[in-house]
């Protein structure tokens, strides 16, 4: 049966890559929407229920049916607080909604961006008109039309032009302690950077500045914020994260050292080798040496 489970929820994830989207009833397809990957894809969610969901800096205490939009760079978790939960979810990449000239707006707008609004509060009629949208989107997926594509585009443009019609909801509460979410929410964002699958694919964020840029605060305020809760600076929490992943890709892959000094964002060898040789006292050949 875990075979079994493991095949589903491969083949959904590569069919989802394939396509661009994908859209499903929450309570048909739960594995599903648990196992996407936050990197790769947009999500819109309508849902009935009560949950708690930390999205950046701020907690959303919802009760009722919301619509929420996740943006796969900014770091979320959804907490279920009811014993039962229904609605629809669509995830979908931005090259799949870009290919639409419309499109760069709206993923820029406050329903997406750090520091916007990505719950609404929905009414009874405001959730059978979405109701209505996301069973014509199930059905055209399921469709042999051959622009169906197109199709589930424009009913995604329908929900997110509807979505900026609504007030958004102002139901949230800020961290009582505001350094200590900058912080979790930073280290979600470090994590999501790792592995590094591929030299063909470099790491993108690499310096403090970066960061701060990801998250919309200044860096001197980044700084600030972790010092107090971890007593290390931005660049030192950045630097070590990077050199665990360093030793891991020497003792459990072949790649040669100007290929993981690339994909770390080393310009030259010479410079991995230094920094690995600072942070870790040893240098990458006997480290390597470790895995023979």
């Amino acid at each position: 049966m875990k075979n079994e489970n493991a095949r589903t929820v491969s083949a959904f994830n590569s069919e989802l890559k394939l396509k661009g989207f994908n859209v499903f009833q929450i309570e048909d397809d739960s594995k599903a929407v648990r196992t996407y990957s936050r990197k790769d894809f947009y999500k819109i969610c309508l849902t009935t229920g009560k949950s708690i969901i930390h999205y950046a800096d701020r907690s959303f205490d919802m009760d009722g049916t919301i619509l929420f939009f996740g943006n796969p760079h900014i770091p979320y978790s959804w907490e279920t607080v009811s014993t039962s939960y229904v609605g629809y979810t669509v995830l979908f990449s931005e090259e799949f909604l870009q290919l639409s000239d419309r499109s760069e707006s709206l993923l820029q707008s406050p329903l997406f961006k750090l520091g916007g609004t990505p719950v609404l509060n929905i009414s009874v009629q405001q959730r059978e008109f979405l109701n209505g949208i996301f069973q014509k989107m199930i059905e055209e997926q399921q469709s042999d039309y051959s622009f169906k594509g197109d199709l589930i585009r424009n009913y995604i443009h329908l929900i997110i032009h509807e979505a900026l019609k609504m007030q958004p909801s102002e139901d949230y509460a800020q961290d009582k302690n505001a350094a200590s979410r900058l912080t979790r929410v930073f280290l979600e964002l470090l994590e999501r950077q790792f592995p590094v699958e591929s030299a063909d694919h470099p790491l993108q964020l690499k310096t403090a500045k970066d960061y701060a840029d990801n998250l919309a605060v200044h860096v001197n305020h980044l700084n600030r914020s972790l010092k107090e809760i971890t007593g290390k600076s931005t660049s030192t929490i950045i630097n070590e994260r990077i050199a665990t992943e360093a030793k891991a890709i020497l003792l459990h892959t072949d790649w040669n050292v100007s290929d993981i000094a690339y994909s770390l964002g080393f310009e030259y060898p010479t410079y991995f080798n230094n920094f690995f040789k600072k942070m870790t006292g040893s240098n990458p050949k006997s480290v390597r040496l470790q895995a023979a």
